[in-house]
């Protein structure tokens, strides 16, 4: 199958020498690019992209899917993260398999519609049944790449960690779900559409043993590895309590940096922290809105961008955000590091980029990220038509700074996933009301 994506205004490739290409095709021949230029041959399908930005599809590298069932909970609304997971924990322990795999299916068309072609999943709790391969199937049912991340809490509040025991598992239970799920779904190879990685929860939340152990038996299985760290100064103070050290020393003790690691948050970093990162290689998923929102702080972005250490954007979950779009975390991205630093400290030129290959690169992906000959065709489309981009001087610019809500297509190997603003495989309405069935059942618990 081929595809022609005709006469772009302009493609911002996010190649190495980050080309931007006015009057542009893309060739696309069984899921690869093949040719970027104008005038390129006709193909099977055509894609008119007249007056539209064509940018790769953004990366999504942190993301806990079933918290839209709890979005803007009352008595969470202005917690700081302790808190607002002590409240979230009483209703979490009530989910079953049907709210996970109807949760991420919404959640994944939310992130698609925001022009997200890949995405992270840490799924940390086990409820009543809830499997991995719950969220799995939702990524396959809309059709977008998916790194799923066994998750596990194992630690709770009768041992000295914060989840409540009704909500932990025995550590040999969760190594051994781990060899299942990476044994049955993981796909090492190029253009991969599900890849699975080993996630303990968190520093507060998993013993020693365990981030151990996982880290070894990542190495030894080949996948990434994936946890919170650092997040806001309870997280610090916790970690001092507990193990008299900073997060730096205990995760490098564990094993847990490298380019097969990557931790998300990480707002509370110090400079030989950040250095730490920068030497091993090891990854950061930046959540900007999430730390807004539960009041943990700015992370030193620009920082960790000027020593060079692997950073991409995660809208973590909807009950902290609240909600999954990535453009919208690439604007926060900007705008918070020029609060803290002045209006020249990130562009948005370097938002969107941390956004596209920034995450493709921390998720360990070499085969998409950017538009390129030879890497998959994960592109996103965006018509710069409406109302809110009405007087733009810069087409890429102005996707940051004006903040598209919605692409018009979207392609995950060449395929088309969203049309004309439309989910391809669901209504919208259809999702939707399953989710709000979830909801209802919740509140009523």
């Amino acid at each position: 199958m081929s595809v022609r994506i005709r006469n772009a205004a302009v493609v911002a490739t996010m190649d190495s020498r980050s080309s931007e290409i006015t009057g542009c095709d893309i060739l696309i021949e069984n899921g690869r690019i093949a040719g970027v230029g104008r005038g390129l041959p006709k193909a099977e399908e055509e894609i008119d992209a007249d007056d539209c930005v064509v940018t790769p599809g953004l990366v999504n590298t942190h993301h806990h899917l079933f918290q839209n069932l709890t979005r803007a909970v009352p008595r969470s609304q202005n917690a700081l993260l302790f808190d607002w997971l002590r409240v979230n924990y009483q209703i979490w322990r009530e989910l079953k398999p049907e709210d996970i795999l109807v949760s991420a299916r919404l959640g994944l068309a939310e992130l698609a519609l925001s022009g997200c072609t890949l995405s992270s999943d840490h799924l940390y709790l086990y409820p009543n049944g809830i499997r991995l391969e719950d969220t799995i199937e939702a990524a396959a049912d809309i059709g977008i790449r998916f790194h799923a991340t066994r998750g596990s809490m194992s630690i709770g509040e009768s041992a000295g960690g914060l989840p409540p025991d009704f909500l932990v598992e025995k550590e040999d239970n969760i190594l051994d779900d781990c060899i299942r799920v990476v044994d049955a779904f993981h796909d090492p190879g190029p253009g991969a559409m599900v890849r699975i990685g080993i996630a303990p929860c968190s520093p507060f939340s998993v013993s020693r043993e365990l981030m151990r152990d996982s880290a070894l038996l990542a190495r030894d299985k080949k996948v990434m590895l994936h946890t919170h760290l650092a997040e806001n100064d309870e997280d610090i103070e916790y970690g001092m309590a507990k193990f008299g050290c900073r997060p730096g020393q205990f995760i490098e003790g564990l094993g847990w940096t490298g380019a097969d690691v990557w931790h998300a948050h990480c707002v509370k970093l110090d400079k030989c922290e950040i250095r730490l990162f920068a030497e091993t290689r090891t990854g950061i998923a930046h959540c900007p809105n999430s730390n807004c929102r539960l009041g943990s702080g700015i992370a030193p972005l620009r920082r960790m961008l000027d020593c060079d250490v692997p950073v991409g954007l995660g809208v973590d979950g909807s009950a902290s955000n609240d909600s999954g779009n990535l453009l919208a975390e690439a604007r926060q991205a900007m705008l918070l590091q020029r609060v803290k630093r002045g209006a020249d400290a990130m562009s948005a030129r370097e938002a969107l980029q941390i956004a596209t290959i920034g995450g493709a690169k921390v998720l360990g992906r070499d085969d998409v990220g950017s538009i390129e000959i030879g890497k998959f065709a994960d592109i996103a489309i965006w018509d710069l038509g409406g109302i809110e981009f009405a007087g733009h001087w810069d087409e890429i610019a102005s996707l940051v700074f004006c903040g598209s809500r919605r692409v018009r297509d979207l392609l995950v190997g060449g395929q088309r996933i969203v049309s004309e603003g439309r989910l391809v495989s669901f209504e919208e309405e259809e999702l939707v009301g399953a989710h709000w069935n979830c909801v209802r059942r919740l509140v009523g618990k």
